[in-house]
Parts: structure tokens; sequence; C-alpha cells
């Protein structure tokens, strides 16, 4: 470990863990230069200068290479295309900067920037790889000491839709499809299950003799069984005895092959035109499906384990469609109220208020 002198300016020059390491002290004073190094010494020692090193040598670029080809082929076909888009808009800007210059600042450089182009549900799908990309790298790979999205506050979004089909738009959209998407709107009704999930589902994943199937490829990544009520059974029995030993698919083109998902959301926009239904997309038939489940009483845990969401948070967007559920907490409230117990009259008379000549029962 020593000192190098280059056009005037002193370098620190030593081996670390196998490797040499030449770093400029940025000063022509060479008692200072001798002071930085002798700091590096105790920084060595103390086992903290390989974070300050790899996050100095490591760019963005590297980062995301990284993490595309080690922790994204690890998700959902949907999320590994996505991740690539994010990565796609984040590189141009970030892409040479070492990880010790992405900055709370440059950040918000970045959201100003994107925020003319882009959705805020975008910008933060880009902020949010970003910030497990950083994870990883501070926690797994040390490169890096910290996770500068820490102290960035991500985009407002009220971009929530809750959008769900009435019995009449039902009636019209399945008039207005053929006969296989029918088939995949009954089924996606009953089931609340995803697109995806789906045109992944096999024959060998549904078990006629309980009346259930397994979702083998959710979203979240774990598996999840959902019963089947009558009009499935009798859907899905009829397509059995149709397609019998000539494909695994459940929901398969006239060659046998799996139905691509752009080939479907095709043929479901062109229904939903001819059925003159207006602000309607495939995913509603899950919302609908969510809906209607709600508005019959059931419970929003039931609810959340049938979608197949891992936390309730989800799920509560649901809750406004069951205010009966509420009603009998008022109602006792009502019940034990020291004014509705001091008074014996039932009937307030209208002339009062100048609403007329008819009285209004009170009693509950």
């Amino acid at each position: 470990m020593g000192l190098v002198k280059r056009n005037h300016v002193w370098w620190m020059n030593f081996m670390y863990q196998g490797r040499q390491v030449r770093r400029s002290t940025g000063t022509t004073d060479k008692r200072l230069a001798e002071a930085i190094l002798a700091k590096i010494r105790v920084t060595l020692v103390e086992g903290r200068f390989f974070d300050r090193l790899e996050e100095q040598d490591r760019t963005f670029a590297e980062l995301m290479e990284r993490y595309l080809t080690e922790y994204s082929v690890r998700k959902a076909p949907k999320s590994q295309k996505r991740d690539a888009q994010c990565a796609h808009h984040l590189l141009p800007f970030f892409g040479d900067k070492t990880l010790a210059e992405v900055t709370p600042r440059l950040l918000t450089e970045y959201k100003l920037m994107r925020r003319v182009m882009a959705k805020p549900a975008t910008v933060n799908k880009e902020l949010g790889l970003m910030r497990h990309a950083f994870n990883v790298a501070s926690r797994e790979w040390e490169w890096c000491r910290k996770n500068p999205l820490r102290r960035v506050s991500f985009e407002p979004v009220r971009n929530e839709v809750d959008r769900w089909l009435t019995a009449q738009e039902e009636a019209r959209l399945l008039a207005a499809a053929f006969d296989w998407l029918q088939e995949v709107i009954v089924f996606a009704l009953n089931t609340g299950m995803r697109q995806g999930e789906i045109l992944a589902l096999q024959w060998p994943d549904i078990d006629f003799e309980r009346g259930t199937l397994l979702v083998m490829q959710s979203k979240n990544g774990t598996r999840r069984t959902i019963p089947l009520n009558t009009v499935v059974v009798d859907l899905l029995a009829t397509k059995y005895a149709r397609s019998i030993s000539k494909t695994a698919w459940v929901f398969p083109t006239q060659a046998g092959t799996p139905i691509k998902p752009r080939y479907l959301i095709r043929a479901f926009r062109k229904a939903v035109r001819r059925a003159g239904i207006a602000h309607c997309r495939f995913h509603d038939l899950r919302h609908t499906f969510a809906t209607r489940l709600v508005q019959r009483g059931l419970d929003l845990y039931r609810v959340q384990r049938l979608l197949g969401h891992k936390t309730g948070l989800m799920t509560q967007r649901y809750a406004h469609h069951s205010p009966e559920s509420l009603r009998e907490g008022v109602r006792l409230i009502g019940r034990t109220s020291a004014w509705s117990s001091q008074h014996k009259f039932s009937t307030i008379d209208r002339k009062q208020f100048g609403w007329g000549s008819e009285a209004i029962d009170l009693k509950w």
C-alpha cells in the first residue's frame, strides 16, 4: 500500500482481496494524501471499504444486467416483459452512472422527466424495479451499503377501476361473443381467475370428483385451489367430452395449442363493441366475480382466498359493496341510545318542518 504521484495528484495503489486497487486521493498535497491513505487503512481493517469500493466501481447497467439475468427470469413471463420494459427506460438515464452516483436528487430528476411522458403508475413500476434491484445488490451481492430509493417518494396513483357487469350487460356480451369466447367468459365470471391463469389451465389441474381446480401458475407465484359451482362443472364436463385425448389445454385453439393472450383480448374487445358495453376490459370479469360475492354477503377473507390475493389490502376495494354487514352494528347503537329511551313518541309531524301533513314512523 503506497502513494504514487501522477500529473501532480497523489494516487493510492494497493492490493485488496486479490485485486489491485488504484484510487486518486484528489489532492496534490502529500500530507493530505497520506492522511487519506491512513483513513483507508482503518476502513480496510474494519471491513467497510469493500462496500464503498463496489458502489464506486459498479455501474447501474451492470446492476440491471445481473438483476434481469438472475432474478427477473424467476418471475412469470408477463412480469419478465414488464421488467425489461422498465429497464429500457431506466438505462438511458442511469446506465453509465456508478451505484454511488445514483442519489435521491438524481432519482427526483428522473421522476420529473418521466412525469411528462408517462403515467404515475408507469413511473412507480420503474422505481419499484430499481428499489428491488438495489435491495438485492445491498443485501446479497454487497455492491452497495444503502438503497437510495428509501428516501424517494413514489408518485400518487388514483387509477383504480371498479367496474363490474350487470346481468343485462352479461347477457348482451355473451350473445355478441363467439362460442369459444362464450365459454371463456362464463368460466371467468364463475371462477374469478385471471386471464393468464385461464389460458394456462390444463385438464390434469381439474378434479371432477372433488369439484375443484388447482391454479398452477398464479400471478404471485403461489398455487391455490378453487371450488367449482355447477355452471363451471357442467361447462368443463361438456368440453372434456368433446376434447378428450386431443389436447391437454382446457381452452385451446382449433389446432390444439394454447390461446395467445392478444388473440383473446382482440376477440373480447370485438364482442364488447358489438354488445354496446362501455369501458369493459377482460379483467373486469374478475371484478364482477368478486363484486357479486360481496353483494351476496360473502365475507372479504373468503373473497381474498378465492381471488388469490396475498393480503387483504387488494380485496378491501370491494368492501363498499356490502353495507348490509355494517347495518346491524348501527342498529345495536340505536337500541342503547339514551335519547331514544327517554322519548316516548314514535312519529314526527311533518307540519313542524313544512314537509306536509304525513307523519314519519321512527320505529326500527
